[in-house]
């Protein structure tokens, strides 16, 4: 049994997902649309990321490496896939359902290291895997069902402790408390047969270290053949009944219907032993069908002006326009404009543009486009709204621009600029880490009565989620405030959101607002940003009752 106190009699269920073949086959969705349909069916469902790279978080990763960088409310800097699941399941989790192999090393070192272990040599089994287990069931507690991905792919060495404590997890736990859902790739020959076998080794790689999948999902462009489920079925011992399809769909929310039009919800609920506690069908929660079916009334093109030449680099971005699109009942074609290059090749792109974002990022390269593309929306009467260094370089562009400060610029980016309309708080000077040192996680901002932000939030505070460690300086807010730049939202002496007053939507926050964006609740600076695209909305208006929010 475990060393913790965990008790069994508590009869929390846990589904544990596994990948092979290759990484990238949408192990997150697969376990995300699991859970979506067992919150529709009433449980209370939580999930837990397992990253087995040796950094204790995502947050000194590069978005070439990892995707965006997802900040929780507590500030826990994590990967990509915790906001696939706050969005899938509409929850806020928290640092603890983030576990990497830095952050448990660091945890059973520091015990060491403490006298926690005198006497003994620290070991891997059973040391390291405890902590695992521990961590699995500390995130479950007060929920029905924990859904645990194990990132990476079955085989790799880095993967190698988490599955052991799986393997142990399994054996502690009552019968029919424990599932394995095991994702793989089930590619095509040349004349289109699907073929198993790589399934197949994947699966064998698995029992090899004692774990037996108990549900198999096969990734292909299409679904999966009766001969090719009965096939697999019958090469990796686990009943037809338990091979399911994941084929590609328009939409990662489409995911969910697909896989339940397989039964893959009952399947789960019946091993599990819970079916009994499910709602009927006929009761149970059907919106997240009517959001991601809903028709649509046409398409707007939204410019996104980055450096990054990578879709999950910017996928919280990516998902909260499609969810305004959803509220506002159109199709939201992103048009991918590299700000590294964008005077020299994409200017026409900016002109083809409905409305510009500008998103959040580190370091110098590509802030030039950014900047100019800003220049454009303000002055062409774009709509445009920018994110973290968005926001800082729309501050910068004011200052160039329009206050004629031709050398203004970022601290953080031009140390020498005579002119640091973005620096540090003196509060800042004496912080010398990289990770977890910046502002992070969630913060109220207060709001300036009768101001766009106040029509975008419907109220005068909002509490958003921050990832930066400069701010606008405290210093220049005056004079930047004297040519139409409003800072209509702030938390004390920082600035947090900023607008223009002759423009029909120029809106920049200091916080990333896609964070807490999801399906059924759009953020309301990107909702507010759409409707301006669509001319619902104008900021030169705002004494007309039809722009509030």
């Amino acid at each position: 049994m475990p060393t913790d106190e965990y008790d069994p009699e508590m009869g929390r269920k846990f589904i544990f997902v596994t990948g092979g073949v290759m990484s990238g086959l949408g192990k997150g969705i697969t376990a995300a649309s699991t859970g979506r349909l067992l919150k529709n069916a009433g449980f209370d469902v939580t999930a837990v990321k397992i990253d087995p790279y040796l950094n204790v978080d995502a947050g000194t990763m590069n978005p070439y490496e990892h995707g965006e960088v997802y900040v929780l409310k507590d500030g826990a800097e994590v990967d990509l896939d915790l906001g696939n699941y706050e969005r899938f399941l509409g929850i806020d989790m928290t640092a603890d359902h983030n576990i990497t192999t830095g952050k448990t090393y660091q945890h059973v070192i520091q015990k060491e290291r403490d006298g926690d272990y005198l006497g003994k040599t620290v070991q891997i089994i059973p040391h390291v895997t405890e902590d695992i287990k521990r961590r699995i069931r500390e995130a479950a507690e007060g929920t029905d069902v924990c859904i645990v991905e194990v990132g990476g792919t079955v085989g790799d060495i880095e993967s190698m402790p988490f599955l052991e404590s799986l393997r142990q997890f399994a054996s502690e736990e009552e019968d029919g408390d424990v599932l394995f859902t095991h994702v793989t790739l089930v590619p095509y020959s040349k004349n289109g047969e699907q073929k198993t076998k790589p399934t197949q080794h994947s699966v064998k790689e698995l029992r090899s270290i004692g774990l037996q999948p108990d549900i198999l999902v096969g990734r292909a462009d299409d679904k999966l053949e009766p001969a090719t489920k009965s096939k697999i079925a019958q090469f990796c011992d686990v009943p037809d009944a338990a091979v399911f399809s994941n084929p590609d769909v328009p939409d990662i929310y489409h995911v969910p219907l697909m896989v339940e039009e397989e039964g893959l919800d009952e399947y789960v609920m019946e091993r599990l032993g819970i079916a009994d506690e499910a709602l009927p069908k006929a009761e149970r929660d059907n919106r997240w069908r009517e959001l991601v079916t809903a028709d649509r009334t046409g398409s707007v093109d939204i410019a996104l002006v980055g450096k990054y030449a990578l879709e999950d680099a910017y996928m919280s971005i990516h998902e909260a326009l499609k969810h305004a699109g959803i509220e506002c009942g159109v199709d939201v074609n992103i048009l991918w404009v590299d700000s590294d290059e964008m005077l020299d090749k994409h200017e026409e792109r900016l002109k083809d543009a409905d409305g510009v974002v500008v998103p959040g990022g580190f370091g110098s390269r590509g802030t030039g486009g950014k900047i100019e593309a800003i220049r454009y929306a303000r002055e062409n009467d774009v709509p445009f709204l920018g994110l973290c260094l968005g926001f800082q370089m729309a501050v910068v562009e004011q200052a160039r621009n329009v206050l004629g400060h031709e050398d203004a610029h970022s601290a953080e980016l031009d140390p020498e600029t005579p002119y640091p309309v973005i620096d540090l708080l003196p509060e800042q000077y004496e912080v010398d880490e990289m990770g977890g040192t910046m502002r992070l996680g969630a913060h109220d901002t207060d709001i300036d009565a009768g101001t766009l932000a106040e029509a975008v939030y419907g109220d005068t505070s909002c509490t958003e989620r921050h990832r930066h460690r400069y701010e606008v300086n405290p210093e220049l807010i005056d004079e930047l405030e004297s040519e139409g730049l409003r800072f209509s939202g702030r938390a004390e002496n920082r600035m947090e959101i900023l607008e223009l007053t002759d423009h029909p939507f120029f809106f920049g926050t200091q916080f990333h607002p896609e964070f807490r964006s999801r399906p059924d609740r759009a953020s309301p600076p990107f909702l507010g940003f759409l409707r301006a695209v669509l001319g619902e909305l104008d900021a030169r208006e705002l004494g007309n009752e039809e722009v509030t929010a």
